[in-house]
């Protein structure tokens, strides 16, 4: 929905199981509207949308895209922000680290998201810019060498062009957001500032902007600003140890747009000493990623998953009073706190939602809790319309806007 600051704030349907379009036209009728009902009835609700590639293929058909906008219209919702990460299934087996193919290597990316992009266009209100939000290059141990450096920086300017392409033709503004998570190319706020500047605003990333775009050198930088920055997951940076007002003055520093929030939450152990370890076994999952970052003192140590982490501690004794920190990848409800054994990295959500509340960060915020259908029963007390309705109105009530 539309804030009173001029941001808006919506959830990610990536929550419902669906990639095809007849899944998503059902997800917006059944689960969306009920939302809707919840958070604002009287007035539009602003949609985050996932679509996979299939859906997005199935939407290039004229009349399933007028389907869609009439759906939107009797529903009373509005598209400003499309989730562009998952590809293709995105629940039901075992995603892990698919979810990262194709990546910014692979030209079937940029078609994707070209596509997304040009639909993203036909569905945008007026005056109200739009946002993409996708994978940050890649999975980081398949992006080796120099020349896959250059592949990702290289697909993520032709994409940068193809959104100039749009501005051009319709006037209307979109950005991708690329989205920082643990154990991918781009994982810190350091590595996306290294890349943007080492990559996309080098002069061979300009002229490349340049020869795409037919602009001059200048316009290609003010492009860049347009066209591309990052998605700032909480989950994803309260795990990696970030901090907020830094993060946000290394960014402003850097003249790198925050394009999208996402809204989340994840697991925080302050002592990951046995016992709390082993309460860790009902979040043990085959479906997705639960990267773990492990903090003693100042060192940072990176688990690709749950299962890994327990592994490599077990091998280890824990010494009198030296049981490290553990943040980990497991988006949790954003109004939880704590969770029996746990806390959650909500405290670092709060402070983000507070910098947004005194001096906007991003016009675009989104609440994203995608594994629902694989968190504990202690942790799914409500019904789904219900819990992403709770999730919106603490979101509404750190900015003040209820």
């Amino acid at each position: 929905m539309k804030l009173s600051d001029s941001a808006h704030l919506t959830y990610c349907t990536n929550i419902h199981p669906g990639e095809q379009w007849e899944q998503v036209r059902q997800n917006l009728r059944q689960h969306v509207a009920a939302v809707k009902a919840r958070v604002c009835p009287d007035r539009p609700f602003g949609v985050g949308l996932w679509l996979s590639a299939a859906a997005t293929q199935s939407l290039q058909a004229p009349e399933a895209f007028a389907d869609l906008q009439q759906l939107l219209q009797a529903e009373g919702l509005y598209v400003f922000t499309l989730n562009g990460f998952p590809y293709g299934a995105f629940h039901g087996g075992p995603i892990k680290t698919r979810v990262y193919e194709p990546d910014w290597r692979d030209p079937k990316r940029v078609e994707y998201s070209d596509a997304l992009a040009t639909l993203l266009s036909g569905l945008l209100p007026a005056g109200v810019d739009g946002s993409i939000s996708t994978l940050p290059g890649g999975y980081k141990p398949n992006i080796r060498t120099p020349a896959d450096q250059q592949a990702i920086a290289d697909n993520l300017l032709r994409h940068v062009a193809h959104l100039h392409k749009i501005f051009e033709r319709t006037g209307k503004s979109i950005a991708l957001a690329l989205e920082p998570e643990p154990c991918c190319y781009i994982e810190t706020i350091d590595e996306a500032i290294a890349f943007f500047d080492t990559q996309l605003r080098s002069s061979r990333g300009l002229s490349t902007l340049r020869a795409l775009t037919g602009t001059t050198a200048a316009a290609a930088g003010q492009l860049l600003t347009r066209h591309i920055g990052l998605c700032l997951d909480t989950c994803h940076a309260a795990v990696e140890y970030e901090q907020p007002a830094e993060l946000a003055a290394k960014l402003r520093a850097a003249a790198i747009p925050i394009v999208k929030i996402q809204l989340s939450s994840g697991l925080r152990l302050p002592r990951a000493d046995e016992p709390t370890r082993a309460a860790l076994t009902p979040y043990l999952d085959e479906v997705y990623l639960h990267q773990v970052v492990e903090r003693s003192g100042t060192q940072l140590i990176r688990h690709l998953d749950l299962p890994a982490a327990l592994s490599a501690r077990a091998a280890g004794a824990d010494s009198a009073g030296a049981a490290p920190e553990w943040r980990v990848h497991f988006h949790v409800p954003v109004f939880i706190a704590t969770l029996r054994d746990f806390e959650t990295t909500q405290p670092f959500l709060r402070e983000i939602l507070a910098m947004q509340r005194a001096e906007p960060l991003s016009a675009h915020l989104e609440v994203e809790t995608y594994m629902w259908d694989v968190l504990p029963a202690e942790a799914r007390q409500l019904d789904l319309p219900s819990a992403i309705a709770r999730e919106l109105h603490f979101c509404m009530r750190e900015l003040r806007q209820t």
